[in-house]
């Protein structure tokens, strides 16, 4: 159980003209929200917003969830979130995540296999970065510094920038229980999506067990304040119905996975196979209810201030409100929470 649920919010991606959120970011920092998060995916990269409204604000914290790891090499991350937390006075906090290999390897043209092992490695060289202790080697396999192959002529480097921090949080994007129990062994935090408050305990429980008494767990969770539940839980169904059949190969899907984890394995089966057919309607339509409404916060505020005490009896840290942007949405919610 949490005693004090911080706030964020979960902008997602920039995906249109204009698709400023500066008011939205802005008036979460007024509020005293605590930390703003972008997303990636195969479109907008998650750096660029971020310090689109790093330079707008002073405060709130900004967060990557997830900067994709095979986006970049270890070194160009590191050199970005190093950048932007001394541009923004150290607020940042670096989501990072395996993605799948729809993405990985039709997107960026790099190998999948082995994202457990490649996230160790790839963490351990930015913190290694970061500290600026001695110039940077790794033995690989995944990430070798220097490169073993090429000119022959790579040598260990030190970053020539001070980072303003030594140490950025890490928070790791995972949904199977191997890469949460990766999570609570190597990173600060675990960004969970399309996570149940209720079963957290029961499915990775264990994956969470010897996790530092500071580690942070930070859920985005979809929010629709609203008199009309019918029609919010067909909008919470749209990312949903996305994920299950578009987000992922057809028989390497782990937003699938997870779902199935969550008691709607047939269900979820039905939406992919809708979603690939072509029939996308059919598809939010077959997302179940049931699932929707576990994993959001939808309805009249009375109705999202009974559905908190889930949240707060949870292992959750930080609730990151996706698809709010007014401010005395902002506001009502959060005095829910505080209150």
């Amino acid at each position: 159980m949490t005693a004090d649920l911080k706030l964020g919010i979960n902008v997602g991606y920039w995906q249109r003209d204009p698709d400023d959120q500066t008011e939205t970011v802005l008036a979460a920092e007024r509020l005293g929200y605590d930390a703003v998060f972008t997303a990636e995916a195969y479109g907008s990269d998650a750096f660029t917003p971020l310090a689109w409204y790093a330079a707008r604000t002073s405060r709130i914290r900004l967060g990557t969830a997830v900067a994709q790891l095979s986006a970049r090499t270890p070194a160009a991350t590191a050199m970005q979130a190093l950048t932007l937390d001394a541009l923004s006075g150290g607020r940042v906090i670096l989501g990072v995540g395996a993605s799948g290999p729809q993405v990985v390897e039709g997107w960026y043209g790099v190998p999948f296999p082995k994202p457990l092992a490649r996230t160790r490695e790839y963490i351990d060289i930015m913190r290694r970065i970061w500290r600026r202790e001695e110039p940077v080697t790794a033995p690989g396999p995944h990430y070798p510094l220097p490169y073993p192959g090429g000119a022959g002529l790579g040598k260990p480097l030190k970053s020539i920038v001070h980072p303003v921090r030594p140490e950025i949080p890490v928070y790791l994007g995972a949904e199977g229980p191997k890469n949460i129990a990766l999570a609570a062994e190597v990173a600060q935090g675990w960004l969970p999506l399309f996570v149940d408050p209720a079963q957290i305990d029961a499915l990775f429980g264990a994956s969470l067990t010897g996790r530092p008494d500071d580690f942070e767990i930070a859920a985005t969770v979809t929010t629709i304040v609203t008199d009309d539940l019918p029609a919010a839980l067909e909008f919470a169904k749209i990312p949903l119905a996305f994920y299950i059949g578009g987000m992922g190969a057809k028989d390497r899907n782990f937003h699938l996975d997870l779902i199935g984890r969550l008691g709607f394995a047939d269900d979820a089966a039905r939406v992919q196979e809708l979603f690939l057919d072509g029939r996308r309607a059919e598809a939010i339509s077959a997302v179940p209810d049931a699932l929707a409404d576990a994993i959001s916060l939808l309805g009249p505020l009375d109705r999202i201030r009974e559905r908190l005490t889930l949240w707060r009896d949870s292992p959750v840290t930080t609730l990151l409100f996706a698809g709010v942007r007014d401010e005395p949405t902002l506001r009502a919610l959060r005095d829910l929470v505080r209150g």
